[in-house]
């Protein structure tokens, strides 16, 4: 197996914000990029990867990328994009807590979702499906599929050959992937084949604030977005514990607020309210280990980076109330029914013939029939916007369902 190329020596400062705590990534320190290039005047390793994510084709994509509602349902709803830039600024704020890097937590963050498909998790399940006998799909080993090939911008390589440390969060950021029941996807598998990035081990600190910052964005913003759909009343938000508890702070502070400023107060109070639980309990659990070293987080035996028990206790009821009326909403699951139907419409016509594909995708696709073309025509599919999964269905398909 080989070793990753030779540290870049970057001799920029690793932040800007005061020295970093000894159980920190070090960008000074870096494992370096699989293919070796000279360090950057002006930037740490982990701010140009941040900036070559910021500047890749996929994060613009994800503009029009289903989060919960598809694009055209209206303007105000977060798409992967929108989702993706709040999750990196609850990322900074808490790595800027905890004292450690704000450039790589911001990366990860950034990077998490530039693997999904079209129409959301609604995409990746159908595209899974289709994919059962050639390996599976899953949107994490997509994003690295994404940020390792599929992004071609420079002479000396494909993808955008960021640092290890980057990669390892992309690739592990929910935890270690080996010594589990589920098994590790084929494309993860394959790229650690030449590039050990260590599938038994936990992630960095910064990889896991950038997990955990996931969880706080989606739910705050689903609920905000949920509440504008029309999936619940202020009545039935009264009903979940923690949010009651937000609205009845926000109502004796402002007794005439409007409903849409009176949702946003909740909202911002709830995420306050997670990222200082998330800040308090990591410091506990890092003052109960006392890591000397990111070596030292990665061999911890579990995650450093996460909720108390009494606050996982309260997101339960509040993940429960999400799931009842925002995501199996009938108005929702009518969608994403439609929506997997689209998908699955679209892998299994690409299949039946290289000619259904468009002219630019057909001059490198490998044999019909092969496990390799399968994983080829995931890869088209799963690089598609929303709407040109539509257009792509409209140009093969008589009728198209309307997503509405």
């Amino acid at each position: 197996m080989s070793q990753p190329a030779k540290p870049e020596p970057d001799v920029s400062a690793p932040t800007g914000r005061g020295p970093l705590a000894p159980y920190a990534v070090d960008a000074r320190v870096s494992r370096g990029r699989l293919i070796a290039e000279p360090p950057s005047p002006t930037r740490t390793a982990y701010a140009r990867d941040r900036d070559r994510i910021l500047h890749s084709s996929a994060f613009r994509r994800l503009n029009y990328k289903t989060q919960v509602f598809v694009y055209h349902e209206g303007d105000h709803y977060r798409s992967r994009l929108t989702h993706s830039l709040e999750v990196a600024q609850i990322a900074r704020s808490i790595a800027r807590s905890l004292r450690v890097d704000e450039d790589l937590t911001e990366t990860v963050a950034l990077a998490h979702d530039l693997g999904h498909s079209p129409f959301g998790h609604a995409g990746e399940r159908a595209l899974d499906a289709a994919m059962t006998d050639a390996g599976g799909f899953d949107h994490n080993a997509q994003s690295l599929r994404v940020v390792t090939r599929f992004e071609r911008k420079y002479g000396a390589f494909d993808g955008l050959n960021l640092t290890w440390e980057t990669l390892e969060g992309l690739v592990k950021h929910n935890g270690p992937l080996e010594g589990h029941e589920t098994p590790v996807p084929e494309p993860v598998l394959d790229y650690c084949a030449t590039h050990d990035l260590e599938l038994d081990t936990y992630a960095s600190l910064e990889a896991q604030i950038a997990a955990l910052s996931d969880d706080i964005a989606y739910n705050a913003h689903d609920l905000e977005d949920g509440y504008r759909a029309n999936c619940f009343t202020f009545a039935e938000l009264a009903e979940v514990p923690m949010t009651a508890s937000l609205l009845a702070e926000v109502d004796a502070a402002y007794p005439d607020l409007d409903d849409l400023r009176r949702l946003y107060e909740v909202t911002r109070r709830l995420i306050t309210a997670m990222v200082n639980d998330a800040i308090a309990e990591a410091r506990a659990r890092l003052a109960t280990l006392r890591p000397e070293s990111a070596d030292d987080v990665r061999q911890a035996g579990r995650t450093l980076i996460a909720f108390s028990d009494e606050m996982l206790g309260r997101l339960d009821d509040l993940r429960k109330f999400l799931f009842a009326r925002v995501y199996r909403h009938a108005r929702v699951v009518r969608i994403m029914d439609d929506a997997e139907t689209v998908i699955a419409d679209l892998f299994e016509r690409y299949t039946e013939t290289v000619d259904a594909l468009p002219p630019e995708w057909r001059a490198e696709a490998p044999p019909l029939g092969t496990r390799q073309y399968a994983r080829y025509v995931a890869d088209f599919i799963a690089g598609m916007t929303d709407r040109y999964a539509l257009v792509e269905h409209r140009r093969l398909f008589d009728a198209t369902p309307d997503l509405r």
